[in-house]
C-alpha cells in the first residue's frame, strides 16, 4: 500500500511575500507619529502658502501709502470714536503708520524671511560638505590645514560681521540687488559653515574605515566616486537635521538686522517688486512706533516666533526618526 504525503496547506500567495521595511519608511513612520512635527510642518506650509500667493493674498501688490488711513487695529478691535481707529475687514490684521495692509506686508515679509533662512542654508550645507569631506577623507596635513582654517573663521563673532558687511557693503554694487538680500546670503554663508564642516569631518572620520569603503577602494573607484556615492549617502540624517535647525537661525539673523536698522532695505512704496519688505523690517518699525500702534511689532514677532518654533519641531521630529536606535 503506498503511503502518500500529507498535503500542505494552502495559505494563500501572500505567504513570504511580506513588504519588507526600508529605513526611509520606517522614517516617514516614526516622524508621522511624532505630533509636534506634524504641527510644525502644517504651520510651515501656512507660511510658504503666504509667501507663494504673497501677490495674490495682499490687498496691493505694490503697498502704496494710503493718506488717512493710518494705524487702523485689526478687525475685531474698536478704539476711541475716531474713524481711523476702527478696525475693518478690509485690512484684517489693521495697517501701518502709512495706511499700508498689515496682512500683505507680513506675506510679503514670509517670503523674504523664508527665502533668507533657506538658500544660506544650501550655500553653507555646500561649503560645509566641500571642506569637511576633503578634511575628513584626506586626513594628515590636509585635514590639520582646513580644520586650523576653520577654527579661524569660527572664532571671529558672526553677528559682529554681519553687521560689519551690511554696513560697508550696503551702498555697493554687492549690497543693492533686491534690497540687499544678495548681500544677506553672502554675509549669513560665510562664517555659518563651521559647524557644518566640523560635522560632516567627524561623520566622514567614523564611516571611511567601514568595510564597504575598503571594497570600494579595493576595485580602483576614484576619491570622488568614493565621497559621492559611497559617504555621502550614509551621513546625510546629521546634516538634514543639521540644516531644519539652522533655517530659524538665519531667519532671527535676518530679523536682528532689520531690528538694527542694517537688514534689508524696504522696497519704494508703490513700485513693484517680489521682495518689498521682511520682518526684520516690521520689527523695527513697530518697535518705532510702538505707542502709535503696536499691533506692527505684534504681528511680526508672532510671525517669526512661530516659524523658528515650527522649524525647531520638524527639526526634533527628524532627529528621532532618523535615529535607528528609535526603531523600535
Amino acid at each position: 500500500m503506498a503511503v502518500t504525503a500529507p498535503a500542505r496547506a494552502s495559505t494563500g500567495p501572500e505567504i513570504g511575500l511580506r513588504k519588507e521595511r526600508t529605513l526611509r519608511g520606517d522614517a516617514w513612520r516614526r516622524l508621522r507619529r511624532n505630533r509636534a512635527a506634524l504641527i510644525g510642518m502644517v504651520v510651515i506650509g501656512l507660511f510658504a502658502f503666504l509667501a507663494i500667493f504673497a501677490n495674490v493674498i495682499a490687498s496691493d501688490p505694490t503697498l502704496n501709502i494710503v493718506t488717512g488711513n493710518n494705524n487702523r487695529p485689526p478687525f475685531w478691535v474698536n478704539e476711541g470714536e475716531e474713524i481711523s481707529k476702527f478696525g475693518s475687514r478690509e485690512y484684517p490684521l489693521g495697517t501701518d503708520s502709512n495706511g499700508r495692509d498689515l496682512l500683505s506686508r507680513l506675506a510679503f515679509g514670509a517670503r523674504t524671511s523664508l527665502i533668507i533662512g533657506i538658500v544660506p542654508t544650501i550655500l553653507v550645507v555646500l561649503m560645509g560638505l566641500s571642506l569637511g569631506m576633503s578634511a575628513g577623507y584626506s586626513g594628515g596635513r590636509t585635514d590639520n590645514l582646513l580644520m586650523r582654517f576653520t577654527d579661524v573663521i569660527y572664532a571671529f563673532p558672526d553677528l559682529l560681521f554681519l553687521i560689519i558687511m551690511m554696513t560697508a557693503f550696503r551702498d555697493t554694487a554687492l549690497g543693492r540687488p533686491f534690497g540687499g538680500l544678495f548681500l544677506i546670503f553672502v554675509a549669513l554663508s560665510v562664517v555659518s559653515w563651521t559647524g557644518i564642516a566640523r560635522l560632516i569631518r567627524g561623520q566622514v572620520l567614523s564611516v571611511k574605515e567601514k568595510e564597504f569603503v575598503e571594497a570600494a577602494r579595493a576595485v580602483g573607484s576614484s576619491r570622488v566616486r568614493i565621497m559621492r556615492r559611497h559617504l555621502l549617502p550614509n551621513i546625510l540624517a546629521p546634516i538634514i537635521v543639521w540644516s531644519t535647525f539652522s533655517i530659524p537661525g538665519y531667519i532671527i539673523g535676518e530679523a536682528a538686522l532689520g531690528f538694527l536698522g542694517v537688514g534689508m532695505r524696504p522696497a519704494t512704496p508703490g513700485t513693484p517688486s517680489a521682495f518689498p519688505t521682511s520682518w526684520g523690517v516690521l520689527l523695527q518699525e513697530g518697535y518705532t512706533g510702538i505707542n502709535a500702534n503696536p499691533w506692527i511689532l505684534v504681528w511680526a514677532a508672532c510671525a517669526i516666533g512661530l516659524t523658528t518654533m515650527a522649524f525647531t519641531f520638524v527639526g526634533d521630529g527628524l532627529r528621532d526618526a532618523l535615529d535607528p536606535r528609535q526603531k523600535h
